[in-house]
């Protein structure tokens, strides 16, 4: 990558210095700001491929504020600073930059970061403009069956879920024609999977009289221009009785966009869209929106044409793409979404999320859905690699290469040739090891151990932990241009204390799972169970919950669970009529504590039936290197009053 580069940087000796640089290294430098305001002159004149930025400039505007003007208009830029600690990187995150350079700047990692940027911009323009072109040939093929609204609008609403993500989208057309089309809504219950909402089933839902709800459609105003509702808007809107607020209030809405589309004819289609999560709708959503404003017109123009009845029929289920992942939250669908757009892409993927909150089987997901999935899928755990074994492990060793090569080894790579490789706990793996994973991700060889040349290989690379990588890059544990490279595209998956909605349905999935396995004729657990199951703050995530369950059906003398067995009733969570001051543990005291609590239950057992590794359904290797990461000696207990 060879192209035009604006520096704004206030060190004028810094800056000249990074020009004569950039300028060796081929590149053009356009311009150098020492300024926000002397930068945005620059940028009216100017058209640079890439912006250098300073984070602390001199000034009422800092380096964040013009990163956020340069993220509207769709300019590249890495951030400069001397300081890396965790509070810059959080601020810097904020403005999603393409990069981040610690000063003083070695020509290589100024390359490396430059080459890195300019990849992920491509990316992201090359494959919005993909996808949104797919996007408006699927529209424009999509033709009317047997006459009916429902089933076209249901294939319309899984089309746009990925670009603007809905739990529930209401739909209405109002003609002088014998077509009137009006209230229909589509009520997202799975991945791809919706329910279709008349009056009737809106009724039954929110157990309201019929009549009351085709009254609030009646006298609720329509908006005739595209718009997103802010948080005051909505609370202004549902103020007085509505169908907005109706709606609000059925599915605990908290974002809310409205999208007019004019038919030829001068009638107008509503699209509702409503989001449980909160600032869901963005300026991006609206401007797609305008551009696919003349395809949806054309499609619901030929249907108002071609159909005579606007009878709704149910929707056919999904077909169940992710085998063995559960849940329906609004909070993992996106992760489900996001999981289905870039499986079918080449790029690598991180994957973030606490321990047990289910990633291997995010990683499995994405390999199935890929090009790739004919291929071989290669699980690798870096934490239980040992360090002097790693690098022979990953890329081979030629027979003789170090004492105990007794013959040729091929290594995690070459294994997963045409294939993908799944790097789990990639935040254990030492320095050394991340500079040769970057060599592979960059020149897509690899050397092994003794070898004597490259080896090519075309491998697909996933990478997960349940690390903070942005801090470990600025404590020097983890490599900022590696971070980087991988962090392309993340896939941050909720922790199941964020999942409430999904307990009750995992739950289910284990208590089959296990019945079958234990040959038990365990059915459900009750109420009261489930409310204490639900009460609970799950530090070990989905699976805690796994290994609960399985121990109670084991246990259970009926069908149903009547009491949780094992459950810590300190981090149940309790209703307290006096708020007091608490200390908030981190995720690595949290991981210690429960790793305590554990080994009290197993009297200190580790390996074996019984141990601690096999009740947290974790490699012994893996628990052992989490024991020494939080110094945990034999004589240490856990104390029982902790506050989470």
């Amino acid at each position: 990558m060879k192209g035009k580069i604006l520096i704004v940087e206030d060190e004028l000796i810094f800056a000249a210095d990074l020009k004569i640089t950039l300028e060796r290294m081929g590149f053009k430098v356009c311009g150098i700001a020492k300024s926000v305001d002397q930068a945005l002159n620059l940028l009216q004149t100017q058209e640079p491929d890439i912006v250098l930025l300073d984070i602390f400039l001199k000034g009422d505007l800092t380096g964040i504020d013009l990163a956020h003007i340069l993220r509207g208009k769709h300019i590249p830029f890495v951030f400069l600073s001397a300081n890396s600690n965790q509070e810059v990187l959080v601020a810097a995150k904020e403005t999603q930059p393409y990069g981040f350079l610690v000063k003083p700047i070695r020509e290589k990692d100024l390359l490396v970061t430059l080459d890195i940027a300019h990849y992920k911009h491509q990316f992201s323009i090359e494959s919005k403009l993909h996808k949104e072109y797919a996007l408006i040939k699927y529209l424009q093929q999509t033709r009317l069956e047997n006459n009916s609204w429902s089933t076209l609008l249901t294939d319309i609403c899984k089309a746009l879920q990925p670009f603007i993500p809905f739990d529930y989208l209401a739909t209405e057309l109002k003609t002088d024609s014998e077509v009137d089309f009006g209230g229909l809504g589509f009520f997202r219950i799975g991945f791809e999977e919706y329910q279709i909402m008349g009056s009737k089933e809106l009724a039954t839902i929110s157990k309201t009289n019929e009549r009351e709800i085709l009254s609030l459609f009646l006298k609720s105003r329509k908006d005739h221009v595209p718009v997103i509702y802010t948080t005051d808007m909505l609370e202004e809107a549902c103020r007085y009785p509505n169908i907005k607020r109706f709606l609000v209030n059925t599915f605990k809405i908290k974002s809310h966009m409205v999208v007019p589309v004019q038919l030829p004819n001068g009638e107008v289609f509503y699209f509702n869209f409503y989001s449980k999560l909160e600032n869901t709708y963005t300026q991006d959503h609206l401007d797609l929106c305008y551009r696919l404003q003349s395809t949806l017109s054309e499609v619901f123009d030929k249907m108002v044409k071609n159909s005579s009845n606007a009878q709704a029929k149910p929707s056919r289920g999904a077909e169940n793409v992710f085998e063995r992942i559960v849940g329906r939250s609004p909070q993992f669908l996106q992760v489900l979404d996001l999981v289905s757009q870039v499986a079918e892409t080449e790029i690598s993927v991180l994957i973030l999320g606490e321990s047990g909150t289910g990633k291997e089987g995010i990683a499995d997901s994405i390999h199935r859905l890929s090009p790739r999935s004919k291929k071989t899928l290669v699980k690798v755990n870096c934490a239980s690699l040992p360090s002097s074994l790693i690098e022979s492990e990953l890329f081979g060793h030629e027979k003789g290469a170090f004492t105990g090569a007794y013959e040729k080894h091929v290594g995690k790579f070459e294994q997963a040739q045409g294939g993908t490789i799944f790097l789990d706990e990639i935040g254990e793996m030492p320095l050394e090891m991340q500079s040769k994973l970057l060599r592979v991700l960059q020149e897509k060889e690899i050397e092994r151990v003794g070898g004597k040349g490259s080896i090519k290989i075309d491998v697909r690379i996933i990478a997960a932990t349940n690390r903070n990588l942005e801090k470990e890059v600025a404590e020097g544990r983890f490599r900022m241009d590696l971070y980087y490279r991988l962090n392309i595209f993340p896939v941050i998956i909720p922790p199941l204390r964020d999942r409430n909605d999904d307990i009750e349905e995992l739950v289910t999935y284990f208590i089959d799972k296990f019945s079958t396995k234990l040959k038990k004729d365990v059915i459900s657990v009750s109420v009261q169970a489930m409310s204490v199951l639900k009460a609970y703050s799950w530090p070990g995530n989905i699976r805690e919950l796994e290994n609960l369950i399985e121990r109670n059906v084991l246990l259970c003398k009926g069908s149903i669970i009547d009491k949780i067995l094992f459950l810590p009733s300190s981090d149940v969570a309790t209703a307290s009529p006096k708020l007091s001051p608490v200390h908030i543990k981190t995720i690595d005291e949290v991981e210690k504590e429960h790793i305590l609590h554990v080994l009290k239950i197993s009297n200190g057992k580790v390996y074996g039936t019984g141990g601690a590794a096999d009740l947290l359904n974790l490699p012994p290797t893996t628990l052992a290197s989490k024991i020494k990461r939080h110094n945990i000696s034999r004589d240490e207990s856990p104390d029982d009053d902790h506050d989470i």
